[in-house]
């Protein structure tokens, strides 16, 4: 039987990769987007536009949409990457990336909690930038700031949704070659969505709130 599969940031580049490959797995995808793409729209799979989930109303369209569905994976991907050093400190952007990055993620899985189904998975696409212990170049303040909140909130879901038997992944995508770093990635998008959805496959109570790399490594806070 097929599983309802939401994806956040759907469009293109990873979340276009994940939709994919669920779609290729016939499994019930519900591709989540601000706008749709051609390659999105010629997928067999749901297609939700006018889904800003940095927005009040993004978030209510998005539960409208989602009313009756009872979600089996929900994979927060949406994401934005902004470049700020200290002597160009653009405290627009590091807000911006704090409310796309960290709070958003957030307000999706706090939305839709009462609607995963006992022994969901989340799967939140993250960044080892947000590592402070993996720190050693600085800068990119308001990117690393926001997905090393992103990895507190997402340890915090860990412990709380424990209870409805619902386990949480963090996931690290690699060095992916998408329009966020102008394609300088070191690995395709399809090839971080294939690692990851091995690892949402074996995802369990035992490895909720680990924070690993695509490749698997288990990666420091």
């Amino acid at each position: 039987m097929s599983q309802a599969v939401v994806i956040t940031g759907a469009n293109r580049g990873i979340g276009l990769a994940l939709a994919t490959l669920y779609c290729a797995q016939g499994q019930n995808v519900f591709a989540l987007c601000r706008h749709s793409s051609a390659e999105l729209a010629a997928l067999n799979v749901n297609v939700v536009t006018d889904i800003d989930v940095a927005t009040d109303a993004g978030i209510a369209n998005m539960k409208q949409a989602l009313a009756n569905t009872s979600i089996d994976l929900l994979i927060c991907n949406a994401g934005i990457l902004r470049d700020e050093s200290l002597t160009n400190l653009n405290l627009d952007t590091i807000r911006a990336q704090f409310e796309v990055n960290a709070v958003a993620p957030l307000r999706v899985v706090a939305a839709l909690k009462n609607q995963l189904s006992s022994g969901a998975k989340v799967a939140m696409i993250t960044s080892r930038m947000g590592s402070i212990e993996d720190n050693t170049s600085g800068g990119r303040y308001g990117y690393r700031m926001s997905k090393a909140a992103l990895n507190a909130a997402s340890m915090s879901l860990s412990h709380d949704l424990a209870a409805q038997e619902v386990t949480v992944g963090i996931y690290h995508p690699g060095y992916v070659q998408t329009d966020m770093v102008n394609h300088g990635g070191d690995i395709s998008a399809n090839e971080s969505a294939s690692r990851i959805v091995g690892l949402i496959e074996q995802l369990d109570m035992s490895q909720s709130g680990v924070f690993r790399h695509s490749n698997g490594q288990v990666l420091p806070w």
